[in-house]
């Protein structure tokens, strides 16, 4: 039998190329998004350079993006804005998040006395305020 990538990661997972998932950071980038195409869209621009040049160059040629002349405002260098064609490939193809785990009592006090833990001499001191009616995870 042989062994591939999208064996391993299971029949239905996406398997990205290399230059694919530059291309998904340099538009989510452009976007002002996060690496899983989260966020408000508050930018549509991206002034390339060095490798990132090539990476929007294969998004022109994709659709993805559009080239814009060089100006003194970008320091003479190209650059490229996102296509509704590109808007649609982020959100259709960033990674998605994981669901954060789920808690048990225990771990979710644990993680209140991380936060709050620097006010008491102890843990039982702790677990005692917290067990206290008046908290509003009680």
């Amino acid at each position: 039998m042989e062994i591939t990538v999208q064996s391993l990661l299971g029949a239905g997972a996406k398997c990205m190329e290399p230059e694919m998932e530059g291309l998904i950071k340099v538009l989510q980038h452009s976007l002002g998004l996060n690496e899983f195409g989260e966020g408000r869209q508050y930018r549509n621009h991206f002034v390339a350079g060095g490798r990132d040049i090539a990476v929007c160059q294969k998004a022109v040629a994709l659709g993805h993006m559009q080239e814009h002349p060089a100006s003194v405002i970008t320091g003479g260098s190209a650059w490229f804005s996102v296509t509704p064609a590109g808007i649609n490939y982020v959100a259709l193809n960033s990674p998605k998040r994981t669901p954060a785990p789920i808690l048990t009592r225990s771990q979710k006090r644990y993680r209140r006395f991380l936060d709050y833990g620097d006010m008491f001499e102890s843990f039982i001191d702790f677990c005692r305020w917290d067990a206290e009616p008046e908290r509003s995870w009680n």
